[in-house]
């Protein structure tokens, strides 16, 4: 196959940050993704529909004239969120989901939740009123092993949730190990989860293996081999519980290559390149318009997008630029190591 059209594809888990860097990241999605789910982990966090209707009028401030984008907000959930402004932003379309951070998981969680049972009252009247909860699916403990922390929160917070609030909508963000993708595949309707670009491409060996590589280091972390064949295998089964979620994050290159550097893989710009690339080689291109494009619309009750775009499979490698500059300093994106071929037809 040497070319391929689909529906125009959404990105259900984003980070474009604020400022400089989301003037400087935001073209690179909104070329391509009608829209994406946008994380409210920012300093300080998006935290009620006020702010996340402030967040919102930034990004379409910064979105390029000619491109059409609709971002879908989130609101970060605290142990003190408010029930009745979560249900009344859902109701009027301010917002489109609210994210579970565990304390500490990730960047900018120190404000999530520490006890996810002082949540349940709000969780339960989400239930009621049919908004999604995304989850970043790992627990903080520090006895815990950083590799089995996905694992571990499927037992002790997730399945505990999901048996007291049946009805709740659950994303499983950013799986990354079988356990996770077992847990989606086997459970009830009301839960789906998204697979990251870099995570069907690399294994923890891309970032230790011959020398500390800070720009594959993300959280949750990449995991054994296993892990990632069981991740390909999901994201191109055409099991409509699994969607694109790039999980896209930049971070300047002076925040990644330092002694303690901050978690996070920027992938906006190659993540469709990338991904016909994947699901060739899994002999499964007429499954990639599902995975991309109609899957994360049905979960979320929206409609598929009208618009298409068309891929061409190119003879010699495309040019894709090693970092997008801002005004603050590069941002270094994602490297594969493989070269791609296929090119978003402009």
């Amino acid at each position: 196959m040497q070319e391929l059209t689909i529906r125009r594809p959404d990105d259900w888990h984003l980070h474009l940050r604020d400022g400089d860097m989301l003037e400087a990241v935001l073209p690179h999605t909104s070329r391509h993704f009608a829209r994406a789910i946008i994380m409210p982990n920012l300093v300080p966090p998006v935290v009620d529909t006020a702010l996340a209707a402030s967040y919102r009028a930034r990004i379409e401030k910064a979105l390029p004239q000619d491109h059409r984008f609709i971002p879908l907000m989130t609101l970060y959930l605290t142990e003190t969120t408010d029930a009745e402004d979560v249900v009344s932003g859902y109701e009027s379309s301010a917002i489109a989901a609210v994210k579970l951070y565990p304390a500490g998981a990730t960047t900018n969680s120190q404000s999530g939740v520490r006890d996810i049972e002082t949540a349940y009252p709000v969780l339960e009247r989400m239930a009621e009123a049919g908004v999604p909860l995304c989850v970043h699916g790992e627990v903080t403990d520090a006895d815990i092993d950083i590799f089995d922390r996905e694992a571990v929160f499927i037992d002790r917070v997730l399945e505990p949730l999901r048996r007291r609030i049946p009805s709740l909508k659950i994303v499983m963000e950013h799986i990354t190990t079988s356990n996770g993708i077992d847990y989606v595949s086997s459970g009830a309707d009301g839960i789906a989860g998204t697979i990251t670009t870099h995570h069907l491409i690399i294994n923890r060996n891309a970032i230790l293996a011959g020398g500390i590589r800070p720009h594959y280091y993300c959280l949750p972390v990449a995991k054994r081999e296993n892990h990632r064949l069981a991740l390909r295998a999901a994201a191109t089964s055409g099991n409509p519980r699994f969607f694109l979620g790039t999980d896209s994050a930049p971070h300047l290159d002076a925040a990644k290559e330092t002694a303690c550097g901050c978690a996070g893989v920027f992938s906006s710009i190659n993540t469709l390149s990338c991904l016909a690339h994947v699901f060739e080689d899994e002999g499964a291109l007429d499954r990639l318009e599902g995975f991309v494009s109609l899957n994360g619309p049905a979960f979320y009750g929206l409609p598929a997008n009208d618009e298409t775009i068309r891929l061409v499979r190119r003879e010699e490698p495309i040019a894709v630029p090693a970092s997008v500059e801002t005004k603050s300093g590069p941002v270094t994106v994602f490297d594969p190591m493989f070269a791609l071929h296929w090119d978003v037809a402009e």
